[in-house]
């Protein structure tokens, strides 16, 4: 477990000492605050104080591991007792979505079963639960967001490229950020398709076919 790097006998932390201990990124520590998944104040300097014990709260949620509703359409998950594993040639290409919000992963959801029916989903809630169905499940292609609980989007993505076990995977990345917002994260997205959520119904089915294109002909992953 990550060590608490904010000074012993205070009841709030930055968003920095947070982000050290959450392992993620300073920018996911705030979006989580954003979504109530923190309890923060603001200091009148304008700086964010963030709640230790909505911290602590969320650790312990995260080792109790979260709960989730049951997927719609064909997307499935993996079962502690029955690990999944890889495909076999011929099998029903396979798609691991990493997102945390319910929201996009439903329109997901919707858009495969729509316009690719042959297509097996999977779904991973963040970036911890996602590096391990990956490593399961071996997929052809991986819908990855930036900003996740867990491991930080951009730090997943690094991994995943370097790893020969996904040397013929494809990746898809989609974000709510634009930008100069996107800009702390050029290191890792060097050369892959970029989807902001918003045009995610008009562009992801197009990048979608063409990783799955490449995948059967044994197109590399870019470095």
């Amino acid at each position: 477990m990550s060590t608490d790097p904010s000074p012993p006998g205070r009841d709030d932390c930055t968003t920095v000492e947070v982000a050290r201990r959450l392992g993620l990124a300073v920018r996911s520590v705030q979006l989580m605050v954003d979504r109530g998944e923190l309890e923060a104040w603001k200091t009148p300097g304008g700086h964010r104080r963030i709640r230790r014990q909505s911290v602590d709260r969320w650790l312990a949620g995260r080792q109790a591991g979260p709960s989730r509703p049951a997927p719609l359409g064909p997307a499935v998950g993996p079962s502690p007792a029955a690990p999944v594993e890889a495909a076999e040639p011929g099998a029903a290409p396979r798609v691991l979505l990493i997102e945390d919000s319910r929201h996009f992963q439903t329109l997901v959801q919707l858009l495969l079963k729509s316009r690719f029916p042959q297509v097996e989903l999977h779904l991973a809630d963040d970036g911890i639960a996602g590096l391990a169905m990956a490593g399961k499940l071996e997929p052809e292609v991986l819908l990855v967001d930036i900003l996740l609980p867990g491991i930080d989007g951009a730090t997943l993505i690094t991994g995943l490229r370097s790893h020969p076990a996904f040397a013929r995977s494809r990746l898809i990345v989609i974000t709510a950020l634009e930008g100069e917002a996107l800009e702390p994260y050029a290191f890792a997205l060097g050369g892959l398709p970029v989807v902001h959520k918003t045009r995610l119904a008009a562009e992801l089915p197009g990048l979608l076919a063409q990783a799955l294109a490449d995948t059967r002909s044994g197109t590399a992953l870019p470095a």
